[in-house]
């Protein structure tokens, strides 16, 4: 999600769609396992960083104060009905949540993330790994894009400010272009492992990194300025900025086990199968129609802000297919996008 105060397209779309429902099924099947309920995080966790990678390097900043408990201390499906839809909407809605033990005072600096020089380090803890994977996703597109630049990542513990407002577990992961900072509270990845009966497993959660990095690009290539934000809609200018930044995070999912720590040991193995059906779920959940359809309402096209999980996990794949060049959702007829 990209806050601002919020080529190649298939020739054969119902190829497409055939390999998505195959794909579906094949996460359907693998998540009704006995297996996924032992230890979801931990049993996807273990083949995603190498162990002896050095990710001390990485310029990643804790913020934030005193943690906000929401409604008073466990989260049930209603509350995390709130929190998605302030999460995809950008608007903080937890005061429908109940107060929960005072808000912390915006936060500016920060400090390094502890514990975090490995690989193994990152396999083992939420934070570090977003910490971690940073690194990874900077050097791939200092790789793709002349003039990149990196954007500040921010581990949001709590609470903390921005130009463009909170950052905490119930606004979600967001980019915020004034700060040219990407912000992440990972408890939110905790809340939809435990209460939305979901994995949020560690490539589901480097997806939402790399998309939000996929943001920064666009403000770096002037994309947000060129198609500003004309209001909400199945065709807006929005929802392709979001199918985009989808698209890139698939573009670097592909070649994710290709960037290498300064011992030329790369940071992370090559996905699993598993791995990737996990990150196309997560890029189904979040559908506005989806988000939507949760929230007990009918699905409503013309209120859309980030496409439809088909959609996004339609352009997610076509990044990973055919990498960044494959991503120029604005030459797209609206009734193909």
């Amino acid at each position: 999600m990209e806050r601002n105060g919020p080529k190649r397209t298939y020739t054969d779309l119902h190829g497409l769609t055939r390999a998505f429902g195959h794909a579906a099924r094949r996460f359907a099947r693998w998540k009704s396992s006995p297996s996924k309920h032992a230890d979801p995080a931990r049993s996807l966790t273990a083949v995603t960083f190498n162990d002896n990678a050095r990710v001390g390097g990485n310029s990643a900043k804790r913020r934030g104060g005193t943690v906000a408990a929401v409604g008073g201390g466990a989260v049930g499906l209603g509350a995390v009905v709130v929190l998605l839809i302030s999460m995809f909407t950008g608007t903080d809605l937890t005061g429908l949540l109940g107060s929960g033990g005072g808000a912390a005072a915006p936060g500016s600096g920060g400090e390094r993330i502890a514990s975090c020089e490995t690989g193994q380090d990152a396999n083992e803890n939420d934070s570090c790994r977003l910490a971690a994977a940073s690194l990874d996703i900077d050097q791939f597109w200092a790789e793709r894009l002349d003039g990149y630049r990196k954007p500040q990542l921010v581990i949001v513990d709590g609470q903390t400010g921005s130009s463009c407002g909170t950052a905490s577990n119930a606004t979600g992961p967001f980019y915020c272009p004034p700060d040219e900072t990407v912000f992440v509270d990972p408890t939110f990845f905790s809340i939809l492992r435990e209460q939305y009966d979901t994995t949020a497993g560690p490539l589901a959660q480097l997806y939402v990194l790399a998309h939000e990095y996929g943001h920064h690009v666009q403000s770096l290539t002037g994309v947000m300025q060129q198609h500003p934000n004309n209001g909400t809609g199945a065709d807006s200018n929005g929802v392709r900025t979001e199918l985009q930044a989808d698209c890139y995070a698939g573009a670097w999912v592909a070649a994710a086990s290709e960037q290498v720590d300064e011992n030329g040991t790369p940071y992370l193995q090559p996905p699993t199968d598993q791995q990737i059906l996990d990150a196309l779920s997560a890029a189904s959940a979040v559908g506005d129609d989806h988000i939507q359809t949760e929230a007990g309402q009918i699905s409503n096209p013309d209120s859309f802000t980030h496409g439809s999980s088909e959609q996004r996990t339609r352009w997610f794949d076509e990044g990973r297919q055919g990498g960044v060049n494959a991503c120029d959702t604005f030459s797209v007829p609206g009734g193909s996008l």
